[in-house]
């Protein structure tokens, strides 16, 4: 019976070793395929103009749509200018029109002066005029010339600066336009960098807003994965949700790079003696909102969706 002993320990031994290994290759087949995190496009949206800030309608975690009005900036300072202007312009244009009449008055006075002169050039070969009657003649029609020449010079100069205050007028209107501040992606306020009665500059930022109905997760993989990688594979990204588990999503891969690089130090691979990585982006919709920024996930490619 003592044989018969040994013999049934070292079967169920051998029975253990066989479950054991088994355990440890299902393991290996279902470990992730890439590790990485969650992003998301982020705007900042600045301020315009410049001048303090008359009214901010946002705060952080709020829900804004595309085209909201979101801040107006005090245009006061920027009014008073452009009623400057307009009147600048008003001055220019009424300089601009007495020139014009001007010029009319001259074309009046030269095509007189030079129908005397060719009557008195005529008079002059036929001795009924004096040479000095000839010359004031021929100097009355010069001066004229040269009046015309002048205030067509006078013309061409008030009209480039219409041209100038007409710019500044425009520029100044574009200025007040700048002031009242719309949203200009629709998704979640989640920054604010001021607030109501501040001065800001143009550049200077107001807010930072970012969709969150769909996220990016960031995530790397090795030379020898990358021929089985393409653009539009689906992929299964998994998510740790708390102590309920893991939270499995379908993504998408839109994104590899050309470019290799160096294996960031808080992602692995599924070889980790490999140091060169190529970085993918994966899209994920985050319907429930359980997705957030930086949260970390790991992806497995889909057997159906693998690239030939």
């Amino acid at each position: 019976m003592r044989p018969a002993s040994i013999i049934s320990r070292r079967a169920a031994t051998a029975c253990s070793l066989l479950l054991v290994s088994a355990a440890v290759a299902c393991g290996k087949a279902g470990a992730p395929d890439a590790y990485g995190s969650f992003e998301a496009t982020e705007v900042v949206v600045a301020a315009q103009t410049s001048g303090p800030v008359q009214r901010f309608l946002v705060t952080e975690g709020q829900q804004v749509a595309r085209g909201e009005l979101v801040a107006v900036i005090d245009t006061t300072a920027l009014s008073l200018d452009r009623a400057q202007l307009s009147a600048q312009r008003a001055a220019v244009t009424a300089r601009l029109a007495e020139v014009g009449e001007q010029l009319r008055v001259l074309e009046v006075q030269r095509e007189i002066a030079a129908r005397i002169y060719e009557r008195t050039k005529r008079l002059q070969s036929q001795q009924a005029a004096t040479a000095q009657q000839l010359d004031q003649a021929e100097r009355d029609h010069r001066t004229v010339l040269a009046q015309l020449d002048a205030a067509r010079a006078q013309q061409r100069s008030v009209g480039l600066e219409s041209a100038a205050v007409e710019a500044r007028v425009a520029q100044a209107r574009d200025r007040v336009s700048r002031a009242t501040v719309l949203n200009p992606l629709a998704g979640t306020v989640l920054t604010t960098y001021t607030r109501e009665g501040e001065m800001v500059n143009p550049g200077q930022p107001l807010y930072k807003v970012a969709s969150l109905d769909t996220l990016e997760l960031r995530a790397y993989v090795s030379g020898a994965q990358l021929s089985s990688v393409r653009i539009g594979q689906g992929v299964e990204v998994r998510v740790q949700q708390g102590t309920d588990g893991l939270l499995m999503l379908p993504g998408t891969i839109t994104w590899i790079s050309t470019q290799s690089e160096f294996t960031p130090t808080p992602v692995q691979t599924r070889d980790e003696r490999a140091d060169l990585v190529y970085a993918v982006k994966v899209r994920v919709a985050n319907r429930d909102g359980v997705l957030k920024i930086g949260m970390p996930a790991d992806l497995t490619f889909t057997a159906s969706s693998a690239a030939p």
